[in-house]
């Protein structure tokens, strides 16, 4: 379905204001400031597939995006997606994907979702009856019929958001390329558009290919994730061996009935501790054993177990990378 093969971007950049005497040397001996933004990037993803792209701010997600599209050309190695070369822009080939960027919007500012919908009809020469339904349905799903008349620019964020989704899907695109789709969307509809994305992929074997800074969007979509790191492919498998890999912890916060001194023969960090009530970060390992011991040495009223804050395990997965 997705493969790449050494896969290399530079970008160009003239030196800043070399003063008179080194603009007459430039002219004769021009110099370029090259900054690499993929390096040798090398991955492939089956039909079908969720995978999630991460990485910090800068890393190169969505130069990756964007030759995987053919909106820009690799400087050097080799693309296949669907059988296409992308950078070859043939219409066939822009057929088998969208494009859904959180911070771009493909929809006309001044106009209502739906004109653009008739637009993007044209565009990929969808069939009258295919159209109706996909609409339809996904309007259905998203529950924004009563706003396809109104002007795009008078939606809400996440209003707009599904529109774009929408828009991007009426064609039935093999793969789909999700920039941070849920930027700025409140929780609730975080959630409508993750269940939507899941449906999609179940039911139309759609390939998915997400970029996000929300963590909980790649950890309940995501069946493998890629981390980018400058430019550079430096971990590929599941979110949960990441997890487990950096952040080898769990947090167990236990309340207590009465005022307890606590003192466990196991090795713990306590993050917050108080005769009522006690914080601590426990090695994976030693969780049972933890649990065992307070419950049949002190009067615990209740207990939680969490996974380490999921801020600090993103900052721990891009400087251990």
């Amino acid at each position: 379905m997705i493969t790449t093969d050494k896969l290399t971007r530079h970008y160009y950049f003239k030196e800043k204001d070399p003063g008179f005497k080194g603009a007459l040397k430039y002219i004769f001996r021009p110099r370029r400031n090259v900054k690499t933004a993929v390096k040798e990037f090398s991955f492939s993803i089956k039909k079908g597939e969720i995978v999630g792209l991460i990485g910090p701010n800068g890393a190169g997600k969505t130069t990756l995006i964007k030759m995987l599209t053919g909106i820009i050309p690799p400087s050097s190695g080799h693309i296949q997606v669907c059988g296409y070369t992308p950078g070859d822009l043939k219409d066939d080939f822009r057929k088998k994907y969208a494009v859904v960027m959180g911070q771009k919007s493909q929809l006309w500012w001044d106009l209502p979702a739906e004109d653009s919908f008739q637009l993007n009809k044209e565009i990929y020469q969808i069939p009258q009856d295919q159209f109706d339904k996909n609409v339809k349905e996904l309007v259905e799903i998203f529950e924004v019929g009563e706003f396809l008349q109104k002007q795009v620019r008078q939606l809400s964020l996440g209003q707009r958001m599904k529109m774009e989704i929408i828009a991007a899907l009426l064609h039935n695109p093999e793969v789909i390329f999700l920039d941070e789709p849920t930027i700025g969307l409140d929780g609730t509809a975080q959630k409508q558009i993750r269940n939507f994305l899941k449906k999609v992929n179940r039911e139309r074997d759609t390939t998915i290919i997400l970029t996000s800074h929300y963590m909980e969007d790649i950890k309940i979509l995501c069946e493998r994730i890629i981390v980018i790191n400058e430019g550079e492919n430096v971990y590929e498998g599941t979110y949960q061996d990441l997890v487990d890999r950096v952040s080898p912890y769990k947090i167990i916060e236990v309340s207590f009935e009465k005022s307890t001194e606590i003192k466990l023969s196991l090795p713990v960090e306590y993050m917050e501790k108080n005769p009522f009530k006690v914080k601590m970060k426990v090695d994976k390992s030693d969780v049972k054993n933890v649990i065992a011991e307070l419950f049949s040495t002190y009067d615990v009223e209740d207990v939680a177990i969490e996974e380490e804050d999921i801020t600090d395990v993103v900052e721990k997965i891009y400087s251990s990378v």
